[in-house]
């Protein structure tokens, strides 16, 4: 395995460790899984691969911003896409203008398929679709995002 594999795969195990503390407090403060154990480790496998799909942004930030304070600073471009998401609020609660971006971008899709493989029959019913709709447009995402991510990373690497 050459160095990218390693880098991949320490990225991935990083993401791992995260989730594997932000669970584990999660049911310390309360949180309990209304979902089956089946629908839990799918989730928290799309947990880790929204998370490497996002390293790529991340990196292609980071090269072009020069410093760590720099790519720091460029990073924050990535957080409206939580904050207009289903992530904090319904979608539905959203102004009219807002709800056809916030419903159709990654943060949402992946929110929405990791709130309905872990919460049940009940998250479904209050997103309007079933899990296996939230988690195939999260796929298609995250093979959308790589496809344009990752190239442009790799090339701007190349070219120093």
């Amino acid at each position: 395995m050459g160095w990218g594999g390693w880098l991949a795969m320490g990225l991935v195990l990083v993401i791992f460790w995260g989730l594997v503390i932000t669970v584990a407090i999660g049911f310390l403060v309360g949180f309990r899984l209304h979902g089956t154990w089946g629908g839990a480790l799918a989730a928290a496998g799309l947990v880790i691969l929204f998370g490497f799909v996002f390293e790529w942004t991340f990196l292609l930030i980071g090269m072009f911003a020069g410093s760590a304070q720099g790519a720091q600073g460029f990073a924050l471009i990535v957080f409206p896409f939580t904050f207009v998401s289903s992530a904090y609020i319904p979608v539905a609660t959203m102004p009219s203008w807002m709800r056809g971006f916030a419903e159709n971008q990654p943060v949402t899709v992946m929110v929405d398929a990791v709130r309905t493989l872990t919460q049940g029959g009940s998250a479904e019913s209050l997103v309007g679709h079933p899990a296996a709709y939230f988690v195939t447009r999260s796929l298609l995402w995250s093979v959308g995002l790589v496809a344009v991510f990752a190239p442009l990373a790799v090339a701007k690497y190349r070219r120093g």
